[in-house]
């Protein structure tokens, strides 16, 4: 082969002949070129990320770990371990933000780069919260013993009461940190805000994943609101334990065996003293002996007048007609000080019921009264605890003789309940009273009422003001009262279905139907027989409290002429009815909604517990179809899908 000789590239044609091949196009190289440099770009990223992806994800599982276990000694109350593990989770969570800081750069990533910027938000509000945690957690370890709780106290020494005085008088010390705890959960709050749950797919195989997340979300959302609002009473709180001053507040005891609308008849009452947190009876006596002691009367409204037996007054003991406590209560105040002028002055009233009763004897043990035991053993005559029949027999039964001071057993009870739980070690026993008296408190068998603005927004802020409530969505508080009906809501059980039939032009009709049964046979109420009288025939006020605008088609199961007015925010529609003993009986409401806005298939249906009451069934159903079937604890806001 000769130099110079100039190979010419040849193909096979189909015909066997041999034709010269074209040149590559410039474009073909050009992509070719590209692909190659972004097949090298794969490799280079993939490489550069391999590490931090893969460290992210194994601190990922070692902070979930840490997580489970945190829960585990937060439910069990052990502060100790539970700061430890803030303290691991805190590390865990700084690892993990430090891989992904490392491809973060991934942001710019059409679509890939979303979820690397959630995870960024989700991990930062992680570290937020955790320092909120240790914060909380260092703030009130301090004070473990005093609140029944497993940790490293400071104040061990000398009795209960010294205790309890040493504590409150370093309150104030605690003020700057709810501040720093609430500026941590604004900035986890401002993180998740800026995530976008509607990204991501509603299922990953079977795990719901989207409406978790959601959830999620929306619950943190709205704990971070209910701290920043429960800030004022936070901070107010040393002032209403008596650090600076001495507080006095009036307790009422409402008897739910008689239901009124904040809860119960009020029987009895107290003044307590609160001086650097230790606490003092200074009176308690009988309802009747104070209203007997008023010097001016008081016209009965027209529910009374139209419901009650042979009442022309209003008394203190009915005054709690409202079913917005705060409202029942400053009916209460007005009447004492327009008619009993000695009446000591007060910076609160608290109210229990004989639930909170009955829960608190379970933990302390019996107690033994005038040659009575009050226990909180099942009695069969009311099938009701014993501690309760004993209140009813001594305080309502009939006798011959003049009997001074009807119901001040009620307050000799709560004078050595008190001295019981502050008589001993607070690890023995208040523990179990703190979370029993919270559990109550949620169920709404105990309300509060400051005088206080600050001290009373926080309350309300923390639901445990009784209070009727504004939202959003769709509206139901059912209120019973039992005017003259004896102790019969001993023995009457209620449920609750709401029907809910949404119209095509966004409007809807609800069936609200209420059941009343009454299985117990009935008491000799003839006072001549001087027998106790528990179980009578229920005389019901009802009043159904539902969106402002709502109109009334129809009310069946009154025995009076039904009443709609409007009220505390609200459509109430009303009427009477009555419950034999062994005998049952039903209401139903039907009434057309004012248009409400429901988004994306979604109904809110807020239910407000009345107070008193113990667990009614409530079930719910949108177009026919079950929603939710539950036991009314607390309020509840129910979100359902239709």
């Amino acid at each position: 082969m000769s130099a110079g000789f100039k190979k010419i590239n040849v193909i096979q044609t189909e015909r066997g002949k041999k034709v010269k091949s074209k040149k590559n196009h410039p474009i073909i190289k050009w992509v070719s070129i590209v692909v190659g440099l972004f097949l090298i770009l794969l490799l280079v990223l993939g490489v550069v990320i391999y590490s931090p992806v893969k460290e992210l994800y194994l601190s990922a599982q070692k902070t979930t770990r840490i997580g489970k276990e945190l829960a585990a000694a937060a439910k069990s109350q052990d502060l100790v371990t539970s700061d430890a593990k803030l303290k691991e989770l805190e590390t865990s969570l700084n690892t993990m933000q430090t891989n992904v800081n490392k491809i973060l750069f991934l942001r710019a990533v059409p679509f890939l780069g979303g979820y690397v910027g959630d995870a960024d938000h989700f991990i930062k509000a992680g570290i937020a919260t955790t320092q909120a945690g240790k914060i909380s957690v260092e703030t009130i370890l301090p004070y473990s013993d005093l609140l029944g709780l497993k940790g490293k106290s400071t104040f061990v020494s000398g009795s209960a009461d010294d205790r309890i005085k040493t504590a409150v008088e370093t309150l104030d010390k605690m003020t700057p940190n709810v501040d720093k705890i609430g500026s941590k959960i604004a900035l986890a709050d401002r993180e998740l805000e800026q995530v976008n749950i509607d990204k991501y797919p509603e299922k990953i195989g079977n795990t719901v994943v989207r409406e978790q997340l959601r959830t999620g979300k929306d619950l943190f959302k709205s704990t971070a609101s209910l701290f920043v609002e429960a800030q004022p009473l936070l901070k107010k709180l040393p002032e209403l334990m008596g650090v600076r001053e001495s507080k006095k507040y009036l307790i009422l005891f409402q008897n739910d065996a008689e239901l009124r609308a904040t809860g119960g008849f009020i029987t009895a009452y107290g003044i307590f003293s609160v001086d650097k947190g230790k606490l003092k009876v200074e009176k308690a006596d009988d309802i009747y002996k104070l209203d007997e002691s008023k010097n001016k009367k008081f016209p009965a409204p027209r529910p009374l007048l139209k419901y009650h037996i042979n009442v022309t007054n209003l008394e203190l003991r009915d005054s709690n007609l409202s079913p917005d406590y705060k409202e029942s209560m400053k009916q209460f105040t007005d009447m004492v000080s327009q008619s009993v002028p000695s009446f000591p002055e007060y910076d609160g009233i608290i109210a229990l019921d004989t639930h909170v009763l009955a829960s608190t004897i379970k933990i302390l043990g019996d107690f033994t009264i005038y040659g009575r035991t009050f226990s909180a053993v099942l009695d069969k005559r009311c099938d009701c605890p014993k501690a309760i029949y004993e209140l009813e027999d001594y305080s309502s039964r009939p006798v011959n003789y003049v009997r001074e001071d009807r119901k001040d057993i009620i307050s000799v009870l709560m004078y050595q309940i008190l001295q019981r739980a502050l008589g001993v070690s607070p690890s023995k026993y208040w523990g179990p009273l703190m979370q029993t008296f919270l559990d109550e408190t949620q169920e709404k068998h105990v309300l509060f009422y400051f005088n206080n603005r600050d001290a009373q927004k926080g309350i309300e802020a923390l639901n445990f003001g009784g209070r009727i409530k504004s939202g959003e969505g769709d509206y139901l508080h059912i209120s019973n009262v039992n005017l003259a009906g004896a102790k019969s809501n001993l023995f009457v059980k209620t449920s609750v279905k709401d029907e809910i039939q949404i119209n095509g032009d966004g409007t809807a009709t609800k069936t609200v139907t209420i059941s009343y049964k009454n299985p117990s046979p009935a008491s000799n109420c003839n006072l001549e027989a001087g027998q106790l009288c528990l179980n009578g025939i229920l005389r019901n006020w009802i009043r159904l409290y539902v969106p402002k605008g709502a109109t009334l088609v129809d009310f069946k199961g009154s025995e009076k002429e039904t009443v709609t007015y409007d009220e505390l925010g609200k459509t109430v529609f009303e009427g009477f009815m009555t419950v034999k003993p062994l005998g049952s009986a039903e209401v139903i409401v039907k009434y057309n909604l004012p248009k409400i806005d429901q988004k994306n298939g979604i109904y809110k249906l807020l239910i407000q517990k009345q107070p008193g009451t113990d667990n009614p069934e409530y079930t719910v159903l949108i177009n026919g179809g079950e929603k939710a079937k539950i036991p009314l604890l607390t309020d509840q806001m129910l979100t359902l899908r239709y």
